[in-house]
């Protein structure tokens, strides 16, 4: 328990920073909705942020392994407020895409050096209780986040800095924190081969995962407007969905552990199909039935990328876990660059229904390409277990650990 407490700085900035950043989706479609921002260009601001996720991906641990954590972590999270900062000075959409490449560095960025900086200080021992606290965390101010958009007029000079002074407020717990840092990792390599190499259903999973967060996350609010919900009902909108996914992390993760992987992630696919359908038809039946209709959706859906790690997992060695996990975001980012801007346009030309249909067309694939890939190599006989994975970075801080081994 000391040894978690001693975490306390690392944790109260992941949750600032999930206050900030986990805000800024939402509150930039609920404003180009206020501004009058076309469809596409909301969908738009979704995919610049994916783009910048994938930058700070590629680029965060190299930064990282030049300059430290602290610095790193300063850096990234000064580019996530100037982002924010940024959008006060204008009302147009490109140069809002501009800051949300920004905000999407910042994130990755963060994430990448909080992870390193947990999985370099933490023993085997309490490895499993610090990291659930950290995912409490992390999760808990995420679903705040979508609380707090609920009470923030759109388009607004003070909601954007009151996200901003968040994001600079997270620069101090860290920054200021008496513990030493880590030594200073390697840079890991990019190989996106491997994941494919080590199953093409994983790949093909993550890449759902990303269709469908990414999508819902960044083009939801503009559902939520179509089918009549008020500003700080179409938050809500978003934080049912994050509350079920989180819901369904540990039931998902016994079934996962206990059987076939493989059928696990087809019968999720079925079920996330399933509650596209629901949500769909939600829109008739009032507020409540669209919230339910959210909650079931990220109870569905949201496992689908922790379920495809853990199956990629049972098929590489311990030496390529790392780069795996690295791999699997690169596919997962792909996805979410392409998946808001797609996503808006589909609303735009056929209503809100086609979100939903977009997102049920790719599991539907998945569901396909599983039931092929079932064929090709039986179940290993041993298995990894499942693990939460937020999506939130490469969880590059495990290279600490093979750097330890290799010394």
């Amino acid at each position: 328990m000391r040894t978690i407490i001693s975490f306390a700085a690392l944790f109260l900035s992941v949750i600032l920073l999930q206050l900030s950043t986990g805000g800024v989706g939402p509150l930039d479609a609920i404003s180009g909705i206020t501004l009058g921002f076309s469809k596409g260009e909301i969908g738009m601001l979704g995919s610049a942020h994916f783009f910048g996720f994938f930058i700070g991906c590629w680029w965060a641990p190299r930064l990282m392994g030049s300059v430290g954590h602290s610095r790193a972590f300063a850096a990234c999270t000064a580019l996530g407020a100037m982002g924010l900062i940024g959008h006060t000075l204008t009302e147009d959409p490109y140069a809002w895409a501009v800051m949300r490449v920004a905000s999407g560095i910042c994130v990755a960025g963060c994430y990448t050096v909080i992870e390193a900086w947990l999985n370099a200080k933490l023993t085997n021992e309490i490895r499993g209780r610090a990291m659930g606290t950290y995912r409490i965390a992390d999760s808990g101010a995420s679903l705040c986040a979508q609380l707090i958009i609920a009470v923030l007029p759109p388009a607004s000079y003070v909601s954007y800095n009151l996200l901003a002074i968040l994001c600079c407020a997270a620069l101090l717990p860290l920054t200021l924190s008496k513990a030493s840092q880590p030594e200073t990792p390697e840079a890991p390599r990019l190989r996106p081969g491997l994941a494919w190499a080590c199953s093409p259903l994983a790949v093909a999973g993550v890449i759902v995962a990303a269709v469908s967060s990414a999508s819902f996350r960044m083009v939801g609010p503009v559902y939520g407007q179509e089918v009549g919900l008020a500003v700080n009902q179409i938050a809500l909108f978003l934080a049912a969905f994050v509350l079920g996914g989180v819901a369904a992390q540990y039931p998902v993760g016994w079934l996962a552990d206990k059987y076939d992987r493989r059928w696990v992630l087809i019968w999720v696919s079925v079920a996330a199909m399933g509650a596209c359908g629901v949500i769909a038809a939600a829109g008739g039946t009032g507020t409540l039935g669209v919230m339910l209709a959210a909650g079931l959706f990220g109870f569905t859906s949201f496992p689908i990328f922790s379920i495809s790690a853990a199956h990629a997992n049972d098929f590489a060695t311990s030496e390529q876990r790392v780069e795996l996990s690295a791999a699997l975001m690169f596919w997962y980012a792909l996805g979410a660059i392409a998946a808001p801007y797609i996503a808006s346009t589909l609303i735009e030309g056929f209503g809100p229904p086609a979100l939903f249909g977009l997102i049920a067309t790719a599991h539907l694939f998945l569901i396909g390409f599983g039931l092929t890939r079932m064929r090709a190599r039986p179940t290993p006989e041993e298995r990894t277990s499942y693990v939460f994975s937020p999506r939130t970075s490469f969880t590059i801080g495990r290279l600490l650990k093979r750097s330890r081994e290799e010394n």
